[in-house]
């Protein structure tokens, strides 16, 4: 494989310190890029971690109360 390491999902795993169950979503969703050999998936060893999509800003805080709710106006 073009003389490039891999390492197991394991490895990568201990590496960035994430969940077996994540990672292997992650590789299904290929934002991590992985290789099957046999019935095994292996990422090259200089994959970095992949970035979080969790939204951070605060943005969506409380999205669901309206200043408008039927509970609000009845008062």
């Amino acid at each position: 494989m073009n003389g490039t390491e891999y390492i197991s999902v394991a490895q990568y795993c201990e590496k960035y310190n994430i969940d077996r169950s994540n990672v292997n979503k992650l590789i299904r969703a290929n934002r991590i890029n992985a290789v099957k050999i046999g019935k095994y998936w292996v990422i090259r060893s200089d994959e970095p971690r992949p970035e979080d999509k969790r939204v951070k800003s605060g943005k969506y805080r409380n999205w669901r109360k309206s200043s408008e709710s039927p509970e609000s106006s009845a008062e």
